[in-house]
């Protein structure tokens, strides 16, 4: 079974009695009578990261990752909690240093304080991210309106194709390595749109396991589907340039997820201040398709307008 089916099956009915839980259908535990909001993420060698010989980007990857579920709910992250498990090789010294600089440059960056967590000896490499901020309302999951836009912020796809530059999938000069490299690691999560996603957002979800994935994910429970255009699904120009130079497929890209961009939908008569907002702040914010009637299939549109099938919709837990 996937993570869901297991939430739904055999947790979900233990949190009724908690109304802050969001039945655990959210990014978030949320309180709204002490104004607290809190996450927790799990992060597995192998699984969420490659391997550890660049522990100084890896954490910086979890770090970002782990807040990015507060920022999409329109959330400022303050404290985080930090728990790993590993052995003699991977908290060496030098490692432990690299990880300790590395935190000390986030928390600069985020204005996120370390306030506590545990070690355990394991010879299975993991760390598991709380991330606790304050707020008097979030944006849900699950109150996309009929006919809203869907908006994504950023680009999609660079992280990817880190990935596969990563597992040496597909080659490339030493400067597009680089780049693709560290979108990988280093996600441009959207902290400037904390402060104003309230004020347009219906919906919200950020982008960690793929864009239709996801997409679902922030819908679920709502009979309603979505029509999105493949060509307005903004990526960089470096991975444009390569998509055009291997004769790659947008398509196989822009879904893949560890994009950490938020994904929300909007009222039309919101375009307005959306575009001031993405203007004043640069933050860039792009229409990508809309929420369509109850009992339309979702679709996915290219150049032409005719539906794409996929295979792959992106990233799911299974079990």
């Amino acid at each position: 079974m996937h993570e869901f089916e297991l939430i739904k099956n055999y947790f979900q009915k233990l949190s009724k009695k908690s109304t802050s839980s969001l039945k655990l259908n959210d990014d978030v535990f949320f309180d709204k009578k002490n104004k607290l909001v809190v996450s927790i993420d799990t992060y597995t060698e192998g699984n969420h990261f490659l391997d550890f010989k660049k522990p100084d980007l890896v954490i910086k990857k979890i770090i970002r990752s782990s807040i990015s579920d507060l920022i999409c709910k329109g959330v400022q992250p303050k404290y985080y909690f930090i728990s790993g498990s590993g052995n003699k090789k991977s908290f060496s010294k030098s490692n432990l240093s690299k990880i300790s600089k590395s935190l000390n440059e986030e928390q600069n960056k985020y204005k996120i304080h370390l306030s506590g967590g545990d070690t355990v000896f394991s010879n299975k490499l993991s760390f598991t991210i709380t991330s606790i901020g304050f707020a008097t309302d979030i944006v849900f999951r699950n109150k996309a309106k009929i006919n809203d836009d869907i908006y994504v912020s950023g680009n999609l796809g660079d992280s990817y194709l880190g990935l596969l530059v990563l597992k040496n999938k597909i080659k490339l000069n030493n400067s597009l390595k680089k780049y693709f490299t560290n979108q990988y690691f280093m996600p441009s999560i959207q902290l400037k749109l904390v402060n104003h996603l309230n004020k347009f957002a219906n919906t919200s979800i950020d982008i960690s396991d793929g864009l239709l994935t996801d997409l679902d994910k922030m819908i679920n429970v709502q009979k309603i589907s979505y029509k999105l255009y493949l060509k307005n699904v903004p990526i960089s120009n470096n991975l444009k340039n390569v998509l055009k130079i291997k004769n790659l497929s947008k398509i196989d890209y822009i879904s893949k997820g560890d994009d950490y961009q938020v994904l929300f939908t909007a009222s039309k008569i919101k375009r307005g201040i959306i575009s001031k907002i993405s203007s004043n702040y640069r933050i860039k914010l792009t229409i990508i398709g809309s929420i369509v009637s109850v009992g339309k299939k979702s679709s996915i549109l290219d150049d032409k307008n005719m539906k794409i099938n996929l295979k792959n919709k992106g990233y799911f837990h299974q079990f």
